[in-house]
């Protein structure tokens, strides 16, 4: 009698199916500023950023210490902040659905403000 091994075969169909989930999943990435970064009060300073909306995801908002500060229509490009006080800042950006609901699929990155 053959003993077969039931394992590898279960291994090989988990990791295709979280490489299917990391696909449909989506991406959010912050180009810049690079998390601990520090920036000028008096600069425009920008955010850089590129997303994968994922299956669920429809548009990008942006927030700025938690309060959302633009919605971005484009999956990949740039953004002009408005003036920053001194001090420390949330900056992130969100997937979100039609209804504007994010939808979990985020980048935040902490950045100061000299």
């Amino acid at each position: 009698m053959r003993s077969y091994s039931i394992y590898p075969i279960l291994g090989a169909a988990l990791l295709a199916s979280a490489q299917l989930g990391l696909a449909q999943g989506g991406l959010v990435k912050i180009t810049s500023p690079a998390e601990g970064s520090t920036l000028d009060a008096m600069a425009q300073n920008k955010v850089d950023y590129e997303v994968m909306p994922g299956p669920n995801g429809d548009h990008v908002h942006l927030y700025v210490d938690s309060k959302e500060a633009a919605i971005l229509r484009q999956l990949k490009g740039s953004y002009t902040l408005a003036t920053l006080s001194t001090g420390p800042h949330d900056i992130c950006v969100k997937v979100v659905n039609k209804a504007h609901t994010p939808i979990g699929l985020e980048q935040c990155v902490k950045v100061s403000v000299n």
